[in-house]
């Protein structure tokens, strides 16, 4: 099968590298080979020059001054980073964190990971739209807590989470702020110090970029934030995360960016355009399907929708050669279980595992989301027509 037969709406779990970002990235791959940390010749000050302007380009997309950009191996490192990092140097004003149940598993594991080391962790609620309690929050902030950590928006429902309003009640307890913004930043405006965010983790393969990098920032002034280095050896990027820096990565990270915030306002109109027009399709053509998560604060090219009884793995089997989708998150897939995020928005296990997330991208044309409407609208009728529950369910002989 051909690459152009495949219809990509995977988008969440990564995006193809735009072009442009490609070209830019080749060069350093041979021509211009030099280490960005070797001082003595052209090679060098070249592949150093490359990352200080990748790093300008990463901070103008999020309003941040340069030096407040770690450069990582991806998200996940910049998670394990802030959360080990300010553990490891603010343990003696306390050692609770605060975050919340629908967090990507690298905060989640990470935050298992400190329970051990004599951590106390406070897993907060959310409510059935996926948003956080304000208020829960508030009650749940100690004086011992050194860390509040909320992501930007959902990776599977794409919910946004209102980190103005969080960054309040953090700077009324005195307390740092961290957010993983991974799915938000190059899709919607995202900027740290406006929002009031301390730390923020975000990944260059979720935005057009390629794999293998990603950045921390890290706020400079009002507070100064510092981490403690979990990677020792050379005392690179601020001597928070030492290794060599991943020059190609980090200079199509930096062309990414840029393209994202040139484009950024017109391509989520056009993305939510799609998205809209593939949700109101499904909801009409079919029986049963409801959308989860707040529809009002959401990223523009995600929604995740319920189909009850039609198992999405089952209607997924239908068309998975032709359609790339996913329910739930991509470090998740090879799990049976529902996931952790649905059933933490109240959906039940039959639910939550009858659930499909359809994510958008750049590439994504008018004609792959009709086809893929007509699609997945066969897929789930074909599930449903095999199925006695389905048919008692229609007769009313039962209720689930």
């Amino acid at each position: 099968m051909k690459k152009n037969d495949l219809i990509y709406l995977d988008n969440n779990a990564t995006t193809p590298v735009d072009p442009r970002a490609l070209k830019g990235m080749l060069p350093y791959f041979y021509d211009l080979p030099g280490n960005a940390a070797s001082r003595n010749h052209p090679f060098g000050w070249m592949a150093d020059e490359a990352v200080q302007q990748a790093r300008a380009q990463v901070a103008a997309l999020i309003q941040a001054d340069p030096r407040e950009i770690i450069f990582t191996s991806g998200a996940t490192e910049s998670v394990n980073l802030a959360l080990k990092g300010i553990f490891e140097l603010y343990y003696r004003k306390g050692r609770h964190i605060v975050t919340v149940k629908t967090e990507h598993k690298a905060v989640l594991d990470v935050c298992a990971r400190i329970e051990k080391l004599g951590g106390e962790i406070t897993y907060l609620e959310v409510l059935p739209d996926g948003r956080i309690d304000l208020d829960e929050l508030n009650a749940a902030i100690r004086p011992d807590t050194i860390l509040v950590s909320v992501m930007w928006a959902n990776n599977e429902t794409g919910v946004i989470q209102d980190m103005p309003a969080i960054s309040v009640l953090c700077e009324q307890h005195g307390t740092l702020l961290m957010s993983d913004a991974t799915q938000a930043v190059g899709k919607i405006p995202v900027s740290p110090r406006e929002a009031g965010v301390h730390l923020m983790a975000f990944s260059a393969h979720k935005m057009y970029g390629p794999k293998g990098v990603g950045a921390l920032y890290v706020s400079r002034k009002a507070p100064r934030v510092k981490v403690g280095a979990q990677m020792d050896g050379g005392g690179h990027e601020e001597g928070m995360r030492s290794g060599t820096l991943n020059v190609p990565g980090i200079v199509g990270f930096g062309h990414a960016a840029h393209l994202a915030q040139m484009e950024m306002e017109q391509e989520s109109k056009r993305l939510a355009g799609l998205r809209d027009r593939l949700e109101s399709a499904l909801l009409e053509q079919l029986e049963e399907v409801s959308v989860n998560g707040n529809t009002q604060y959401r990223l523009p090219h995600v929604c995740n929708l319920t189909f009850r009884l039609a198992e999405a793995e089952a209607v997924m089997m239908t068309f998975n050669q032709k359609v790339a989708l996913s329910s739930g998150s991509a470090c998740t897939s090879a799990s049976l279980e529902p996931s952790h995020v649905l059933t933490a928005m109240g959906l039940r296990r039959e639910l939550a595992q009858s659930s499909l997330r359809f994510s958008l991208g750049r590439f994504t044309t008018k004609d792959q989301i009709d086809e893929a409407i007509e699609l997945v609208a066969k897929g789930v009728k074909q599930v449903r027509h095999a199925s006695p529950v389905w048919e008692m369910y229609k007769e009313g002989l039962i209720d689930v």
